[in-house]
């Protein structure tokens, strides 16, 4: 059974750190369990799934309403 983020970090080995570490370590382990055992073209494969998905998607915009990513894709700000 997979645990959720919150039930990690309900943890008492993430119990004494301050909320932000528990919440950063309990991310980390659950990528770790979903990665375990994954070949590297298993796992390129889905990072190039998601970053298709997410650049297809309304990426994060900035304040001025101009999209994030465009300044690294095109070099303007």
């Amino acid at each position: 059974m997979k645990k959720t983020i919150d039930e990690i970090m309900k943890e008492p080995e993430l119990a004494r750190e301050p909320e932000a570490l528990r919440e950063i370590h309990a991310i980390r382990l659950k990528l770790y369990e979903e990665r375990k055992g994954m070949t590297p073209a298993e796992y390129n494969a889905i990072v190039r799934q998601r970053a298709t998905a997410f650049l297809a998607s309304d990426y994060p915009q900035s304040p001025s309403g101009k999209r994030l990513i465009d300044k690294f894709n095109t070099g303007k700000d």
